[in-house]
């Protein structure tokens, strides 16, 4: 079964509350298309006994892909095309469109108006410019938007359009270069996570800014978000996207196999192909943690619910506000409302045979590429000791 959805399969998928997250989140939609996020009764209960050993440390990961000529694409990486591809209108277009990711947000603004009534606000890496749109039309005292891609220059005809000039500044320009026009805010807004959270590292420049710029007891939004994983059965699209390069039109072709191994796939994932329980591999905490922090080893225990097959983990992310008279947020996991995150399937090298209650464990280590920080280094290990499958394996992926 192919399992993944186009488009308009995933913006009716189901919207709410998954069972998969071990969140106190739940998520429900109203008809105006708002999301209404409730705090739950559901805790977080998960632990894994999984025993890491030292020679997990993401030095090892780091060394091995950094070392490794197949994975390295001469002298321009994503950090050479980074700014210029916030340039363009259709990046921009799917974000603003993105109804999760959006309302989420306006939802946060206009329902917590007392949190940024008269406040000085910065927002980091503000694109369009549409949450500094958001805080002044609440009363923001002054917004301060920055923006190092040419759409700055769009955000501030966007502004003027709107009347919002003696309240929003753009400043064009990386935030670890300008210099604000006041020594500290009271807010830092910012939507910075990328794929898998982490890709991009653009939560380094959100806590520079923080560490510059905020007042002591400021706020970050969103101060939460959490990584989590799973596995699923997904053969179809595997062959199709991995088996396929064994043989091309009668040549081998299996060289270029192992360069798609490596590369995490981005897409949506069916939830019917959920084979595991889910695991909670990170929290971050955005407004207390360091940049270090954003480099782990976490280990897990994927228990499976149904005998079947596994060829891949699956990994998403959730993200919160809990500074709010109520808590709010949203989840990019597969029995969520589809979002332009989607998930990101690691595949394995083995097709995994397991039997309800078995487990997967293992252990995932994760840190910014040394030659291009912008880019995440994966390092997986993982094994099976089943009634019908027995493997050990550490697998490297690159996110890039």
């Amino acid at each position: 079964m192919d399992c993944r959805s186009n488009n308009e399969n995933q913006n009716s998928a189901s919207t709410s509350a998954h069972d998969l997250k071990p969140s106190k989140i739940k998520f429900q939609y109203e008809q105006d298309d708002e999301q209404v996020v409730e705090q739950g009764d559901e805790t977080i209960t998960e632990s894994s006994n999984v025993e890491i050993d030292e020679d997990t440390s993401m030095g090892a990961a780091a060394a091995a892909a950094a070392d490794d000529d197949s994975i390295v694409d001469g002298d321009k990486t994503s950090a050479d095309y980074y700014f210029d591809s916030y340039s363009h209108f259709g990046i921009h277009e799917e974000m603003l469109k993105d109804v999760v990711r959006t309302k989420t947000y306006q939802n946060v603004i206009y329902k917590n108006s007392f949190l940024f009534k008269d406040k000085v606000v910065l927002d980091v890496g503000a694109g369009t410019g549409i949450l500094s749109l958001f805080c002044a039309k609440v009363g923001a005292k002054h917004v301060y938007a920055i923006e190092c891609s040419s759409m700055a220059d769009m955000a501030q005809e966007i502004v003027k359009l709107n009347g919002f000039s003696d309240v929003i500044t753009v400043i064009k320009g990386k935030v670890e270069e300008i210099d604000l026009p006041v020594p500290q805010v009271d807010i830092i807004i910012s939507e910075w996570m990328g794929y898998f959270l982490l890709y991009e590292n653009m939560l380094d420049t959100v806590l520079y800014a923080r560490d510059k710029w905020l007042v002591k007891d400021g706020l970050v939004l969103p101060d939460k978000a959490s990584l989590y994983l799973t596995a699923i059965e997904d053969a179809d699209y595997k062959a199709d996207k991995i088996e396929f390069w064994n043989e091309v039109y009668g040549f081998d072709m299996s060289c270029i196999r192992k360069q798609a191994m490596m590369e995490p796939l981005v897409d949506t994932v069916d939830q019917n192909q959920i084979v595991t329980n889910c695991q909670l591999l990170k929290t971050m905490d955005i407004s207390k943690m360091t940049s270090g922090d954003a480099s782990f080893t976490a280990p897990f225990k994927l228990i499976a619910e149904r005998d079947d097959y596994i060829h891949a983990l699956v990994a998403y992310f959730d993200v919160s506000f809990t500074k709010c008279h109520k808590l709010m947020g949203f989840s990019t996991g597969p029995k969520s409302r589809g979002t332009h995150w989607k998930q990101t399937v690691l595949y394995l090298e083995d097709v995994i045979t397991i039997c309800q209650g078995e487990a997967v464990v293992g252990s995932i280590t994760v840190a910014p590429n040394k030659k291009n920080p912008r880019d995440v280094d994966i390092m997986l290990k993982y094994s099976v000791n089943g009634r019908h499958c027995r493997v050990s394996r550490t697998q490297y992926h690159r996110m890039r």
